[in-house]
Protein backbone atom coordinates (compact mmCIF):
# COMPACT_ATOMS: atom_id res chain seq x y z
CA UNK A 1 0.00 0.00 0.00
CA UNK A 2 1.74 3.32 -0.65
CA UNK A 3 0.40 6.56 0.57
CA UNK A 4 0.98 9.48 -1.63
CA UNK A 5 3.92 11.47 -0.50
CA UNK A 6 2.23 15.21 -1.31
CA UNK A 7 -0.89 14.21 1.27
CA UNK A 8 -1.25 14.90 4.95
CA UNK A 9 -2.81 12.25 6.63
CA UNK A 10 -5.06 12.10 10.16
CA UNK A 11 -4.82 9.39 13.11
CA UNK A 12 -8.91 8.75 11.90
CA UNK A 13 -7.81 7.32 8.32
CA UNK A 14 -8.32 10.26 6.44
CA UNK A 15 -6.05 12.23 3.98
CA UNK A 16 -5.53 15.76 2.97
CA UNK A 17 -4.48 18.10 0.31
CA UNK A 18 -2.67 20.41 -0.45
CA UNK A 19 -4.72 23.62 -0.11
CA UNK A 20 -5.45 25.64 -3.76
CA UNK A 21 -6.62 29.15 -3.03
CA UNK A 22 -7.21 27.60 0.43
CA UNK A 23 -9.35 25.12 -0.32
CA UNK A 24 -8.38 21.14 0.77
CA UNK A 25 -9.23 17.75 -0.60
CA UNK A 26 -10.59 15.11 1.93
CA UNK A 27 -10.89 11.16 1.55
CA UNK A 28 -10.18 8.45 3.18
CA UNK A 29 -6.80 6.34 3.14
CA UNK A 30 -6.61 2.52 0.80
CA UNK A 31 -5.72 1.36 4.48
CA UNK A 32 -9.51 2.69 5.63
CA UNK A 33 -11.11 1.93 2.62
CA UNK A 34 -9.65 -1.70 2.66
CA UNK A 35 -10.84 -1.73 6.13
CA UNK A 36 -14.18 -1.37 5.64
CA UNK A 37 -14.57 -3.68 2.85
CA UNK A 38 -17.11 -2.87 -0.25
CA UNK A 39 -18.33 0.61 0.47
CA UNK A 40 -22.16 0.46 -0.53
CA UNK A 41 -23.23 3.82 1.07
CA UNK A 42 -21.70 7.69 1.78
CA UNK A 43 -23.48 10.02 4.07
CA UNK A 44 -21.56 13.17 3.29
CA UNK A 45 -21.56 16.95 4.52
CA UNK A 46 -23.13 19.19 2.73
CA UNK A 47 -22.14 22.59 0.72
CA UNK A 48 -22.00 25.00 2.87
CA UNK A 49 -21.72 22.94 5.96
CA UNK A 50 -19.29 24.03 9.03
CA UNK A 51 -17.16 21.11 9.61
CA UNK A 52 -14.43 21.00 12.74
CA UNK A 53 -10.83 19.10 12.66
CA UNK A 54 -11.37 15.77 14.55
CA UNK A 55 -15.15 16.11 14.38
CA UNK A 56 -17.59 13.49 12.76
CA UNK A 57 -19.31 15.12 9.23
CA UNK A 58 -20.37 11.91 7.72
CA UNK A 59 -20.75 7.99 7.17
CA UNK A 60 -19.59 5.38 5.19
CA UNK A 61 -20.96 2.16 5.03
CA UNK A 62 -19.86 -1.25 3.62
CA UNK A 63 -20.74 -4.99 3.89
CA UNK A 64 -19.42 -4.82 6.83
CA UNK A 65 -19.90 -1.96 9.53
CA UNK A 66 -21.05 1.63 9.40
CA UNK A 67 -18.23 4.34 10.33
CA UNK A 68 -18.13 7.84 11.03
CA UNK A 69 -16.28 10.42 9.17
CA UNK A 70 -14.01 12.88 10.27
CA UNK A 71 -13.21 15.99 9.01
CA UNK A 72 -8.95 16.35 9.52
CA UNK A 73 -9.88 20.03 9.49
CA UNK A 74 -11.61 23.33 10.37
CA UNK A 75 -13.84 24.91 7.72
CA UNK A 76 -16.27 25.24 5.31
CA UNK A 77 -17.68 22.52 2.81
CA UNK A 78 -17.35 24.23 -0.69
CA UNK A 79 -17.49 20.78 -2.50
CA UNK A 80 -18.87 17.24 -2.48
CA UNK A 81 -17.87 14.56 -4.58
CA UNK A 82 -21.48 13.37 -6.32
CA UNK A 83 -19.47 10.38 -8.23
CA UNK A 84 -19.06 8.71 -5.13
CA UNK A 85 -22.77 9.31 -3.53
CA UNK A 86 -24.00 8.02 -6.81
CA UNK A 87 -21.28 5.04 -6.87
CA UNK A 88 -19.87 4.55 -3.47
CA UNK A 89 -17.55 2.13 -4.60
CA UNK A 90 -15.48 4.89 -5.69
CA UNK A 91 -14.19 5.02 -2.55
CA UNK A 92 -12.33 1.16 -2.60
CA UNK A 93 -11.13 1.47 -6.52
CA UNK A 94 -9.36 4.95 -6.17
CA UNK A 95 -9.86 6.31 -2.85
CA UNK A 96 -6.99 8.87 -3.49
CA UNK A 97 -7.69 9.71 -6.69
CA UNK A 98 -11.73 9.25 -8.19
CA UNK A 99 -12.99 8.30 -4.66
CA UNK A 100 -12.03 12.00 -2.92
CA UNK A 101 -15.02 12.82 -0.65
CA UNK A 102 -15.57 16.19 -0.04
CA UNK A 103 -13.51 20.06 -0.45
CA UNK A 104 -13.31 22.50 2.12
CA UNK A 105 -12.27 26.17 2.45
CA UNK A 106 -9.59 25.80 5.95
CA UNK A 107 -10.02 28.05 8.21
CA UNK A 108 -7.76 25.91 10.93
CA UNK A 109 -5.61 22.84 10.85
CA UNK A 110 -4.08 20.62 13.60
CA UNK A 111 -0.76 20.40 14.18
CA UNK A 112 -0.85 16.70 14.74
CA UNK A 113 -1.58 15.86 11.01
CA UNK A 114 0.62 13.01 9.61
CA UNK A 115 3.36 12.99 6.38
CA UNK A 116 3.18 9.83 4.33
CA UNK A 117 5.90 7.89 6.37
CA UNK A 118 4.53 8.60 9.75
CA UNK A 119 1.28 7.66 8.58
CA UNK A 120 2.36 4.30 7.13
CA UNK A 121 4.46 3.80 10.08
CA UNK A 122 1.23 4.46 12.07
CA UNK A 123 -1.03 2.16 10.13
CA UNK A 124 0.99 -0.92 10.46
CA UNK A 125 0.73 -1.00 14.15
Amino acid sequence: MSNPKELRYSKEHEWLSGAEDGVSTIGITEHAANALGDVVFVQLPAVGDAVSAGETCGELESTKSVSDLYSPVSGEVTEVNEDVVNDPSLVNSAPFEGGWLFKVRVTDEPGDLLSADEYTAFSAG
